[in-house]
């Protein structure tokens, strides 16, 4: 089976998030599968990552440290940006296309025939289908250890049939709400699903109603519960000391600040920014330093710093410097309130007194009205669009949505057409900000041949 095909029959799977009613997600399944192709995620060490927002970038980092340190790391992520490659790495690297069409082969005729023989009642979901084709991937390359970030909640994610090393549990907030349930308290139960007896767990105090959760649960199952406060600098009411110009890129910004790991003093410096990005970094420290009490002694405070240096999670306020041809454009991925909270904050750091074009499109099961009235409010112009799914809003439902704010909305057909108004209105002295969808921020970046690898 040629790559294009083996996508084809994976989007032709419906979206990951557009499970069938009747089809409940159900781990029993999952290990059905898996037990067909010889349990290959039980053939490498893992650490299972979960939260709402920040375990993308929590995954990046920790596994950029244990490359750094010289152990062969892979990395599974989701959603993609632009191409579903992006989801499976080791080393940085993403899967080729050829090892995803045999692995891919493999494990689709594996399904189809557990389906035939009645071991599974229907076809795998795509989310399950590209989990599986993770693991075998991981298995075949030998991999040292796996970071792996959660779909979707925990308890009945794919990602949770492993038996992890360490689980992290990153900020939780409202998403989701259809899957996972309305309250925090709800969501929280489903996200520490991925915790074990005896075993590790990092996180950090968050929400009364998400830390009762997380600790009576550590509690129930005596975990080892591991703080990563203490790699969490001091943040005055303006951020802006830890924010300074990159010296690696034309544009954009790093955070920098002295930090204690590992009994050493190091020099923090990442390229994810902002406020909220410090817990994540912290979450990634605390877990790479009880990693290196526990079979991977190569991690050291200097690998630490070298790894979170060399960190690379695009889309995450992410700065396309100013050109003879468009303004300095943001790329951030803020599809949730607490992550448009999270990019109005560093904007306001970083752009003190500029007001930016937004091009901004959504999910329609996301929380527009919020995320809208959270950052319109910053806008010179907003540029409402979409791209080919059914999933997306229309620009009427924006509209609608972002009633209440009293900014110009124009609109768009499609991500190129809202670039191109953006840029116009802007100006080569602007600054425009795409951001409200993961694919809305994919397809401007490949629309303006940003290198997503």
């Amino acid at each position: 089976m040629s790559y294009e095909s083996a996508i084809a029959r994976m989007f032709a799977l419906g979206h990951e998030l557009a499970q069938p009613p009747s089809h409940k997600f159900d781990l029993a399944h999952m290990r059905v599968l898996l037990e067909a192709v010889e349990h290959p995620e039980k053939k490498f060490p893992s650490v299972l990552i979960a939260g709402t927002n920040g375990k993308g970038s929590t995954a990046a980092t920790l596994a950029s440290i244990l490359v750094a340190s010289g152990y062969k790391t892979g990395l599974y992520t989701s959603p993609h940006l632009v191409r579903i490659n992006e989801r499976i790495r080791i080393n940085g690297a993403a899967i080729g296309d050829n090892e995803f069409a045999l692995i891919h082969d493999l494990v689709d005729r594996t399904a189809e025939r557990l389906v035939t023989e009645s071991e599974l009642p229907w076809h795998p979901s795509f989310f399950e289908m590209l989990t599986a084709i993770a693991f075998e991937y991981f298995a075949r390359e030998r991999i040292d250890i796996a970071v792996l970030e959660v779909g979707m909640g925990g308890r009945l994610d794919a990602t949770n049939v492993v038996e992890p090393r360490l689980s992290v549990i990153a900020d939780i907030a409202l998403d989701h709400q259809n899957f996972l349930g309305e309250t925090l308290t709800e969501i929280a139960r489903e996200k520490v699903g991925i915790l074990r007896p005896h075993t590790p767990v990092v996180t950090l105090p968050q929400t009364p109603e998400a830390n009762d959760v997380i600790g009576n649960s550590i509690l129930e199952l005596d975990a080892k519960a591991i703080s990563a406060v203490p790699y969490v600098p001091p943040v005055s009411p303006n951020s802006a000391q830890y924010l300074v110009p990159s010296s690696q890129e034309k544009a954009g910004y790093v955070s920098r600040y002295p930090l204690q790991v590992l009994g050493k003093e190091i020099t923090i410096e990442t390229p994810l920014v902002g406020r909220h990005q410090l817990r994540n970094l912290a979450l990634a420290i605390a877990a790479a330093e009880e990693l290196s009490h526990a079979q991977f002694p190569a991690i050291t405070a200097a690998t630490i710093e070298t790894g979170i240096r060399l960190t690379r999670w695009r889309g995450r306020f992410q700065v396309l410097p100013v050109t003879a041809d468009h303004p300095e454009v943001v790329f951030d991925v803020a599809h949730n309130p607490a992550g448009a909270w999270a990019l109005r904050s560093t904007l306001s750091t970083a752009y003190e007194e500029r007001q930016p074009v937004f091009v901004f499109g959504a999910m329609r099961d996301k929380a527009i009205r919020e995320i809208a009235e959270i950052l319109f409010p910053l806008a010179d112009r907003v540029i409402a669009t979409h791209v080919e799914s059914p999933r997306a809003a229309t620009v009427a439902e924006i509209r609608e949505a972002a009633s209440r704010v009293t900014v110009d909305i124009d609109e768009a057909p499609d991500v190129p057409g809202a670039l191109a108004q953006a840029r116009a209105v802007a100006g080569t002295r602007g600054l425009v900000v795409v951001t409200g969808s993961i694919y809305i921020v994919g397809e401007a970046m490949r629309t303006l041949g940003v290198r997503i690898e």
